[in-house]
């Protein structure tokens, strides 16, 4: 495809948000980008100089532009949604750079700074997105026993009752146990594992993680600042085996923003001159 190498990922972009219905939470858009696109996991691995993943950052920047070119609606934080005109859209290479070419013409007529310059994509992160690495970069510099401690107070917040910390520091058992109550009678046991992971989980921590699930709890739940591998994911719901849950280091930050755990949301407003042009 001609033009920058983040273009690529704008007709998955709009394929998944057409699949999800419209919209989705940000995460779960950008982890069906990847998985449609199957990359490599060596392309997940490269990272920007704040740590965050570049790919990952790459489809926030991608997004940025389809929102500028009104194919995708910002109004509502943490959710990726397509406006009408996105839904009746669709790329293919030819398009796609049509469209980027067109857009590149009329900012530069507008002379905005609204949006990042594109030669800068390798090496800063989405402003939208920003603090996403910084509260990652924060998670893992944790102490392992601060990990747990923050883990339970997410879980809490969630709604699991009755969390309680029970490992110890490098115990690659259980970290922790919790009741998840259907109603005033019924709960079921979980039991979780926090672990701070710089790059990749693999596939051997889910299966040591099930061996001590074993006859102690109905569902595991795995925690982690790292990313699962396609194999991991695929392991924690294998068929025949108790299932279990997995929240990475996207999933973890979408999370405190949503319970609000060292996180202050903010308003942002984007300017629309069409409403102004007719008052001239």
């Amino acid at each position: 495809m001609k033009g920058p190498a983040f273009l690529k990922y704008w007709p998955p972009l709009i394929e998944v948000l057409k699949d999800f219905g419209g919209a989705g939470k940000t995460a779960e858009i950008i982890d069906s980008v990847i998985e449609k696109l199957r990359l490599s996991e060596e392309e997940l691995e490269v990272t920007l100089k704040s740590g965050a993943s570049k790919v990952r950052n790459s489809i926030q920047f991608a997004r940025l532009y389809l929102v500028k070119a009104e194919l995708m609606d910002s109004s509502t934080r943490g959710l990726w949604k397509l406006t009408e005109k996105g839904f009746d859209t669709t790329l293919d290479d030819k398009s796609t750079y049509h469209l980027f070419k067109k857009m590149q013409s009329t900012l530069s007529k507008q002379n905005s700074d609204s949006i990042v310059e594109v030669n800068e994509i390798e090496a800063e992160d989405v402003d939208d997105e920003s603090h996403h690495s910084i509260v990652l970069n924060i998670l893992k510099s944790l102490s392992p026993k601060g990990f747990e401690r923050i883990c339970k107070r997410l879980l809490i917040e969630i709604g699991i009752e009755n969390v309680q910390i029970v490992g110890k520091p490098n115990d690659h058992g259980i970290d922790g146990t919790g009741i998840i109550k259907i109603n005033d009678v019924v709960g079921f046991t979980i039991i979780f594992q926090c672990k701070r992971f710089k790059d990749i989980v693999s596939p051997s921590y889910i299966r040591d993680f099930r061996g001590t699930m074993q006859g102690r709890a109905d569902k595991g739940i795995f925690i982690t600042t790292g990313r699962f591998t396609s194999e991991s994911k695929l392991e924690s719901k294998r068929d025949g085996v108790p299932p279990i849950e997995l929240i990475d280091g996207e999933k973890l930050v979408s999370l405190f923003e949503k319970y609000q755990l060292g996180l202050k949301p903010k308003t942002v407003y984007d300017v629309l001159p069409d409403f102004f042009e007719n008052f001239e």
